[in-house]
């Protein structure tokens, strides 16, 4: 059989292999999936995971559990050798080797890009895995207990200000629910008020949200502002050294939850490879996710996702490409599947092409926006269109009962504040009261001296 394999498991990798085992007949082809997680992540659900709305295990979607006839394996592929049609899969522990493959997929996503601005690398955190979200989470919540403890002063306002960079879909509504959030946890906490508590959005851009019209755009900004949150348009953040933020504008302030939400760039696995790369360091394919160097089509080689530069037919995508966002990610790995399945059974492949269904966004509990060419819905209208929406749109239908049974739950008894910030370091309390051996030479009983019947014994013996 011929040999499939998928570097990456998110969006595209997760549904391209999950669309190969319905559609492919027994013994057609063996397919891997190589991907360092055992699960994908639903990347719309991490401002609310941030925001205690969602459990963070019902935002992903485990690869063992739902793709039963895929090889799995947990690892990274650290080089792509298509001439020889080998990659080299680095595991988390153990040595690297060599793998064949007859047909290779890559669907690795994408990374935070960042620039080389003094303390972000050390001091932000980004909004692109599950387990960022969850630390952000905790982060807030451990963040107040401190704070309640403390006289008004410089350390607590540090410990209550959040500042985020980025000012597109994922920074606004992570914005937008951690203000939610911090508002509703200040009844659990009498000694603060709102006013204690600093939420500043960072753009470097005149707008934000480039995905709404500037009307729907503005009416966020005020929205926010209402709820004393304040986004600083035409500013860029030049230093975060130790949590001091140092603005273009010359504002300084000090700052405890750095979030880094200003773009993306394609995974680095892509640069140790031999196949064509795009001046952006994205996968070359062309519409139908094949992909395409100066002389053509690469022979089995396909592409998809964030990690890959895919034309937009449409007309409508940034530099003639599709963005990079899960509605096209989805939508390319069902797309992939079917090509790929095509081509294997001697058929032509068809073009990807999807017009945008539309741009939504939760900016808080019970509050979204919507945005359908010239149409715009604000408030608690779209927010039940972006749960409805993300509720429907993550895999599996298990995975889809568990978040709505969350919110349902959330509606009666409101979401749980209880951060769990000891998962840092789990054996701290266990480590601070457990036994040790006394060091060796505390150990070892000092040379007893001899007793006075002893020693009289000895001396009556001498006179004898």
């Amino acid at each position: 059989m011929p040999k499939i394999l998928i570097v990456g498991g998110g969006y595209a990798g997760f549904y391209t292999a999950l669309k190969l085992e319905k559609w492919l007949r027994p013994g057609e082809a063996e397919v891997t999936v190589v991907e360092p997680l055992p699960y994908m992540t639903y990347q719309p659900f991490l401002p609310e995971v941030a925001a205690g709305s969602i459990e963070p295990r019902h935002a992903v979607v485990s690869l063992r559990r739902h793709l039963r006839k895929t090889r799995i394996v947990a690892a990274k592929v650290t080089k792509i050798d298509h001439a020889g049609k080998t990659v080299t899969i680095t595991p988390a522990a153990g040595e690297p080797w060599e793998e064949n493959y007859d047909i290779i997929v890559v669907t690795a996503g994408s990374v935070s890009r960042t620039f080389p601005i003094p303390g972000v690398a050390d001091e932000a955190i980004g909004m692109k895995s599950i387990e960022e979200a969850m630390d952000v989470r905790d982060r807030i919540l451990d963040n107040f207990e401190k704070a309640s403890t403390m006289a008004p002063g410089p350390e607590r306002d540090r410990l209550l200000t959040t500042v985020v960079v980025g000012g597109g879909f994922a920074g606004i509504e992570t914005f937008g629910e951690l203000r939610s959030f911090a508002s509703s946890l200040l009844k659990y906490y009498p000694g603060l008020t709102i006013d204690d508590t600093h939420f500043h959005l960072i753009e470097a851009m005149g707008r934000i949200m480039p995905e709404v019209s500037l009307k729907t755009s503005l009416w966020v900004i005020k929205n926010l502002a209402e709820r004393q949150a304040y986004i600083h348009l035409e500013t860029q953040l030049t230093s975060a050294l130790d949590g001091r933020i140092e603005l273009s504008t010359g504002e300084t302030f000090e700052s405890d939850l750095i979030i880094w939400t200003a773009g993306v760039m394609a995974n680095p696995v892509i640069r140790n490879t031999d196949l064509p790369v795009e001046e952006r360091g994205r996968l070359r394919v062309q519409a139908d996710l094949r992909v395409v160097g100066d002389d053509g089509v690469v022979p089995d080689a396909w592409g998809a996702g964030d990690v890959s530069a895919v034309p937009d037919l449409t007309g409508k995508g940034v530099g003639g490409y599709c963005v990079p966002n899960a509605q096209h990610a989805v939508r390319q790995g069902k797309r992939l599947a079917a090509n790929l399945v095509a081509s294997l059974r001697g058929e032509l492949p068809i073009d990807y092409f999807h017009k945008n269904a539309g741009a939504v966004a939760g900016i808080g509990l019970y509050i979204g926006v919507f945005q359908k060419g010239k149409v715009g819905i604000t408030g608690l209208i779209a927010w039940f269109m972006h749960r409805g929406y993300h509720g429907l749109a993550i895999p599996m239908w298990e995975r889809k009962a568990r978040v709505f049974t969350n919110w349902i739950l959330n509606f009666f008894w409101k979401r749980d504040i209880v951060g769990i910030i000891a998962r840092d370091n789990p054996r701290a309390w266990f480590a601070e009261f457990a036994t040790r051996p006394r060091p060796a030479a505390e150990a070892a009983p000092a040379t007893a001296p001899k007793s006075p019947a002893t020693s009289k014994q000895t001396v009556g013996a001498g006179k004898k």
